[in-house]
């Protein structure tokens, strides 16, 4: 099995910074696709950035040039760094890799808190 585990979630005030991480363990052959989704009470979760394994990049247009992902390979790690946070981006956000072993196989984290308030 594969293990995603967040980090760097908080409480932050409008305008501030957040790094988020990711870090995956376990059985892994080869990490393809990694992304960031958040995820509101009442709301559909929804992707917000995603990397695959070439580096290539993909964000929501609400969030572009305030997030940036990154991956760094050697430790299946996944970071988002979240600049000029915004009330509405107030969430729980989790990472997910697809991950080959025989097959392709998603795994999710359990997520990090981010909250963004005055």
């Amino acid at each position: 099995q594969v293990q995603l585990v967040e980090s760097g979630g908080g409480l932050v005030q409008p305008g501030g910074s957040l790094r988020l991480s990711c870090a995956a363990s376990g059985t892994i052959f080869k990490v393809y696709a990694m992304g960031w989704y958040r995820q509101a009470p009442g709301k559909q979760r929804e992707m917000v950035a995603s990397i695959t394994d070439r580096g290539s990049t993909n964000y929501a247009d609400s969030v572009k040039g305030r997030f940036t992902i990154s991956r760094d390979n050697a430790k299946n790690t996944v970071y988002l760094q979240i600049n000029s946070l915004k009330p509405e981006d107030t969430a729980v956000y989790y990472c997910n890799a697809d991950v080959g072993d025989s097959i392709l196989h998603t795994y999710w984290g359990q997520g990090t808190q981010v909250t963004v308030s005055s």
